[in-house]
């Protein structure tokens, strides 16, 4: 972040705060990256760390994304350009199958790997519902 090549973290903090620079782990199950080409990156698992110096926020993504042509996070208004919340899941997992896998995930690996949605149910289910090494398996 700021090189302190061997400061003491402690040390670094009390600096920081004294900046007035914020730092907050965030506990991100997944982050997807929406790019213009088509290629989405998606982080399964990643580090995500917010610092807010000032009223202005910055995410930093630790971790190795996997590309995908289309994540299926939705198109619509991100965190970032919606507003100042990120979209929360309302909880309606009527579209999830009887495994908890949702739909969604089944027909993106099953587009993406071009296989049947049992068999790309069944590589999500052997993936631990993770789509990205679903794909990857069955490829």
């Amino acid at each position: 972040m700021f090189g302190g090549g061997g400061m003491n973290p402690r040390k670094m903090k009390q600096m920081m705060k004294q900046m007035g620079i914020d730092v907050e782990e965030l506990d991100a199950e997944r982050v997807v990256i929406e790019t213009a080409d088509g290629d989405d990156l998606v982080f399964d698992g990643a580090q995500v760390t917010k610092m807010d110096a000032q009223g202005q926020e910055t995410y930093q993504i630790v971790g190795s994304p996997d590309a995908v042509a289309d994540a299926g996070a939705g198109g619509g208004a991100t965190a970032v350009e919606g507003g100042d919340e990120p979209a929360l899941d309302d909880g309606d997992d009527a579209d999830d199958g009887d495994d908890g896998i949702p739909e969604e995930d089944v027909k993106l690996v099953a587009q993406q790997a071009g296989v049947s949605k049992e068999a790309a149910r069944e590589a999500l289910e052997a993936a631990n519902g993770e789509p990205a090494r679903a794909i990857a398996d069955l490829q």
